[in-house]
């Protein structure tokens, strides 16, 4: 399985400008700085440490590395402003934006991404964490509408079928529509949600609590969409989670996992974006996966 990874820069390979810019916003210069692994973004992702021995996590990116990065910078930026205090999430310490480059700071936490293949301890740990967020936050996007497009992944290909599409899938198109329909239905929600829960996102702090990060996608949706993400990414590295864990109707889940999976088959054959060479491939292992527990769920 690939996993999720990006051409990534580290922290003196910045513009000077961005550099100094955050040494102001962490009040000294910064001395050591470690580059951190996962996640797809082309930019970098820095445990940093000032003179003055104050700790940050840093991640920057500008446009010439990919042009759709800083937006979601921003918007991540924006999402845990809105977020209540208290959520078991980082602190934004400050933003840097020249319009070009965006670099955000967080509050460093000692902690380290859960163990793949996953241990139930940390699952347990991650469910835990995900409760937390069972809160309303007025201002978010709706997940309802960022999966508008998202949920129609079965309808595109069933309009331009590939040559090497799956037997199964050819003969059951139709059906994985209908499902698709029915899974973006249920999407409405209010609850806040992360929409992106995978290993690279969280943090397991030496005490076994867990922290959420990385929050381009927060949205407001159904409470359990993040535990259902949470199952697809302990099923991707070979794990297994009883369904029981999310608690969704049935048939509101059985929707949700054929509409994802139809959105992670449909941008697996897209090209690759600029500095983002594995996401594709990571988007059909997801695929893969989904297809699997889908026709569990069906008993097809």
């Amino acid at each position: 399985m690939v996993l999720a990874s990006g051409v990534r820069i580290g922290w003196a390979d910045l513009p000077d400008k961005v550099r100094a810019a955050v040494e102001d916003l962490l009040g000294g210069p910064v001395v050591a700085a470690r580059s951190q692994p996962g996640g797809f973004s082309p930019g970098t992702a820095d445990r940093v440490v000032t003179a003055g021995g104050r700790r940050a996590f840093v991640k920057a990116v500008g446009t010439s590395l990919n042009p759709q990065s800083p937006g979601l910078h921003r918007t991540e930026a924006a999402v845990v402003a809105k977020l209540p205090a208290g959520l078991p999430t980082p602190a934004l310490l400050g933003v840097y934006d020249d319009g070009d480059w965006i670099a955000l700071a967080f509050e460093d936490v000692e902690g380290r991404h859960p163990h793949t293949p996953w241990r139930h301890p940390e699952i347990e740990a991650v469910l835990a964490a995900l409760a937390a967020l069972d809160v309303q936050v007025q201002g978010l996007p709706r997940l309802y509408d960022e999966t508008a497009e998202d949920f129609s992944g079965w309808r595109n290909l069933a309009a331009d079928p590939p040559p090497a599409l799956d037997p199964w899938v050819a003969g059951h198109l139709d059906l994985l529509v209908e499902l698709s329909a029915h899974g973006h239905a249920a999407m409405a929600g209010d609850a806040l949600v992360h929409g992106d829960i995978r290993a690279d996102n969280l943090l397991v702090r030496p005490d076994g609590s867990v922290l959420i990060v990385d929050w381009p996608f927060g949205c407001a949706g159904p409470a359990w969409f993040d535990a259902m993400s949470l199952v697809l990414n302990v099923r991707l590295y070979g794990g297994h989670v009883p369904d029981s864990v999310i608690h969704a109707p049935d048939a509101d889940l059985t929707g949700c996992v054929a509409g994802l999976a139809g959105m992670f088959a449909d941008r697996a054959r897209r090209p690759d974006p600029p500095g983002l060479p594995t996401l594709r491939k990571f988007q059909q292992d997801q695929a893969d996966v989904m297809l699997v527990w889908l026709r569990e769920r069906l008993g097809l």
